[in-house]
């Protein structure tokens, strides 16, 4: 009889310990005001984080580490700085956020980078 052959469970997976969250204007575009986008469909297409403009400051930012649970959306929780986000770590998508125990206001969105480890 062959032994059995164990699978590494989702919970021993190597995530990210720590990421920094930026909260930043959801509709900002370098080329048009923030007035402007709503009045201009093409200025709010690129609402994604990932494509959004480096050049924008972000209003807030907080570091937040790892938890060891998993939230509601079934993602790692992350909490720190008067936030709590559950992130998809092979993604780096916010699936759910709090600030200060309250949900993200419209017209903001988030960006997420890995937070390096210093050693």
């Amino acid at each position: 009889m062959r032994a059995a052959r164990r699978l590494p469970s989702v919970m021993t997976m190597s995530y990210p310990q720590s990421y920094e969250i930026l909260l930043v204007p959801g509709f900002t575009d370098t080329t048009t005001q923030p007035a402007e986008a709503t009045e201009r469909p093409e200025a709010t297409e690129r609402t994604d984080a990932a494509e959004a403009p480096d050049s924008v400051a972000a209003i807030r930012s907080a570091v937040v580490e790892a938890t060891g649970e998993t939230g509601a959306s079934g993602y790692p929780r992350y909490a720190g700085e008067g936030m709590v986000a559950d992130i998809d770590p092979v993604t780096r998508t916010v699936e759910a956020l709090l600030i200060d125990g309250a949900e993200l206001d419209y017209g903001l969105s988030v960006r997420v980078s890995e937070r390096k480890t210093r050693g």
